[in-house]
């Protein structure tokens, strides 16, 4: 079984912001892998969660709905629950503000770089040794960093975040299909080749 999770923030207010990259993305990804008649997600583990199955083997898809810095609770629950090795059989989705608009960068360990989502998730599981793929989202320049985060894209953003959140689903769908050292291989390369492109959008 694999674990896939995508983090943001619950409710109306959230839709479109930058901190909620990560929920696109598992959205999208479940519109993607699962037949239109499954795409209801069941509330379990303090989130939204979507079973399903790719290639003979069980996928699930969770966003927490405990607010993006207790997100921790929610994956450690699903976590013990199912009994899994989180080093390979847990990926999360998140938003980076280091990276430009258009790029993912796929790790397969590492710190939170200030991210309270992952923060909390290490916290709760107990190991910073787990995959993730992190959607550029651009830094946050004079804007206070909780203002930028909780903000919607800027018109010139959205078009190179939405070809990323594309990305990252096909990067999810390569880890689980073939592996975290191929998705690396693969996505990493191509996100480095194109985000000069990426960042003169958003010069």
């Amino acid at each position: 079984m694999k674990l896939v999770v995508g983090l943001g923030n619950p409710g109306p207010l959230y839709l479109g912001t930058r901190h909620n990259v990560g929920f696109e993305a598992v959205d999208r990804l479940a519109r993607r892998i699962a037949p239109p008649s499954s795409c209801i997600p069941k509330s379990r583990f303090g989130g939204l969660v979507l079973d399903t199955e790719i290639a003979g083997e069980k996928v699930m898809l969770l966003k927490p709905l405990t607010f993006m810095n207790l997100s921790g609770q929610s994956v450690a629950e699903a976590a013990r629950f199912y009994k899994l090795e989180t080093e390979t059989q847990l990926f999360v989705l998140v938003d980076d503000i280091a990276l430009p608009c258009g790029s993912i960068r796929i790790r397969s360990e590492g710190s939170a770089g200030g991210h309270n989502g992952l923060s909390d998730i290490e916290s709760k599981i107990g190991s910073a040794k787990y995959a993730r793929c992190r959607i550029g989202v651009d830094a946050p320049g004079r804007i206070p960093q909780a203002d930028y985060v909780l903000g919607k894209f800027r018109e010139e953003q959205r078009a190179p975040v939405e070809d990323a959140i594309n990305t990252a689903v096909d990067a999810t769908l390569c880890w689980l299909q073939s592996g975290l050292t191929e998705a690396m291989n693969r996505f990493n390369r191509r996100s480095a080749d194109e985000t000069p492109r990426s960042a003169e959008l958003n010069s």
